[in-house]
């Protein structure tokens, strides 16, 4: 049956037209933009996945640049701390010279003293953004933001590395040891291989003196005195003293006049001399080649030395006389520890920093990838889409206007 009020042909031709047209405006808008998934109304799933991984990639850039100044001023310390290092071991070159008894002590302590000074101005410049990690200034860790940890249930939480600081500052006030004026004669302090405190015991070439350490008290004092000046003269008349603290034992005072024995040994690299431990008895083997005297002294009314944090013990370095020349030895020592431990621990912390920095760049670079392969447009498909919907729009208008025609043929039945 055919009608004039109702054309069902060209009902079906202009809904057919209709869907073209709107997938034809979808193609082009994908083509502008760039995107398939612009809003929420174009698939709402994807575009809140997209949204989320969005803001994760704003919130690694900002990580990004949190890692960039926590890396700065780390390598700030870590530089810094390798510098004193540096100037830590020229001190030490100075102190073993020092170690000589025809020299001018008095000029070498002027020179340590103004590499003294060079540490202070090295740390007190050692800031990055007013941050300094080696004044003192406080002991608390340093939390660099490294990452946004995002759990399966969307919970968010914040990751740090954290950086130790590291006290290399002078400014710590710092006491030498005094030695007690009252001498103790006998052994109930120390037992110089059965001698008498204070007197001298000749140890034959090839033989070993043992010297125990038999009570400690706070300010005792305790030396030990190797003198070769009547034989072979190879040191001379060397003095090595402690004076004991509250905490100190019988085993830890040993250990300290061990420690100044040897590290003067090595430093004049003397092998004349054998030196070795065993819990409060030290024991030194004569290798000389020639008789020398071992004495043990020991006092009381002493003061213990207090040693500054940081590096305030340069403060008491004093190489103007035998035993502050040798006390120097042991002293430096612990002070390269502490620097080179600094420079250690803050080049570990950089080093983590920058792998972090990879990883944060990296993870970044595969937000951005997966967002796109969510929400971007696939332009070689859009183009070949948006030719065949171009055409499907012109067929679509033809066959309207052909189905728009078909009432026409009705007038004939009429002529």
């Amino acid at each position: 049956m055919s009608s004039i009020l109702t054309n069902t042909s060209a009902m079906v031709a202009l809904e057919t037209l209709r869907g073209i047209n709107k997938d034809l405006a979808m193609v082009q808008s994908e083509i502008s933009t760039g995107k398939k998934v612009a809003s929420a109304k174009d698939n709402a799933a994807i575009w809140a996945i997209s949204t989320v991984m969005s803001t994760d990639v704003d919130s690694f850039k900002q990580i990004q640049d949190s890692l960039n100044l926590g890396n700065s001023s780390v390598g700030v310390a870590r530089s810094a701390s390798e510098q004193i290092t540096n100037v830590l071991q020229d001190m030490k070159e100075l102190i073993v010279s020092a170690q000589e008894e025809n020299v001018d002590r008095s000029k070498i302590q002027t020179d340590i003293a103004a590499l003294r000074d060079q540490v202070g101005s090295i740390v007190g410049a050692a800031q990055f953004n007013g941050l300094n990690l080696i004044d003192g200034a406080s002991s608390e860790d340093v939390s660099v933001l490294a990452s946004l940890d995002r759990s399966s249930a969307g919970t968010v939480t914040a990751s740090y590395i954290d950086v130790a600081r590291t006290d290399l500052s002078i400014s710590n006030s710092s006491t030498a040891a005094t030695y007690g004026g009252t001498a103790v004669t006998d052994t109930s302090l120390i037992d110089n291989g059965g001698t008498n405190a204070g007197t001298a015991d000749t140890v034959a070439t090839g033989a070993t003196q043992v010297i125990t350490i038999a009570a400690v008290a706070d300010g005792n004092g305790y030396r030990v005195e190797l003198d070769d000046s009547g034989t072979n003269n190879n040191i001379g008349v060397r003095t090595f003293e402690y004076v004991a603290g509250t905490d100190d034992s019988t085993n830890s005072v040993a250990a300290n006049l061990e420690t100044q024995i040897s590290n003067f040994l090595s430093a004049t690299g003397q092998t004349d001399y054998v030196v070795t431990r065993t819990d409060n008895a030290i024991s030194i083997t004569n290798n000389s080649g020639a008789n020398v005297d071992i004495t043990g002294f020991s006092s009381t009314g002493g003061t213990a030395g207090v040693s500054a944090g940081g590096l305030g013990d340069l403060a008491t370095i004093d190489v103007t006389t035998d035993t502050g020349a040798t006390a120097a030895l042991t002293s430096i020592e612990t002070l390269l520890d502490t620097a080179i431990d600094a420079a250690a621990g803050f080049g570990s912390a950089q080093k983590r920093i920058d792998t972090q920095s990879e990883f944060v760049q990296t993870m970044v670079d595969s937000l951005t990838t997966g967002i796109g392969g969510l929400t971007d447009t696939d332009m070689e498909a859009a183009s070949a889409k948006l030719q065949a919907l171009q055409v499907q729009q012109q067929l679509g208008t033809q066959a309207l206007s052909i189905a728009n025609q078909a009432p026409q043929s009705l007038l004939s039945l009429f002529r």
